[in-house]
């Protein structure tokens, strides 16, 4: 299992919409070897660590 590239409660910027958001709540998927993220704006949906970026 890796370690995540980002925690909860960090604002991070989504890559496609430069949207800034907040991480509610990360699961790593096994099958996939990787996390993926929920955040504050989209609760229903879950993005991938490839689709965020840190927020400067």
């Amino acid at each position: 299992m890796s370690i995540s590239l980002f925690s909860n409660g960090e604002i991070v910027n989504i890559k496609a919409s430069n949207e800034r958001v907040i991480i509610l709540k990360s699961h790593y998927v096994k099958n996939m070897k990787r996390y993926s993220y929920t955040v504050d704006k989209y609760p229903s949906t879950f993005f991938f660590e490839e689709e965020l970026m840190k927020h400067e």
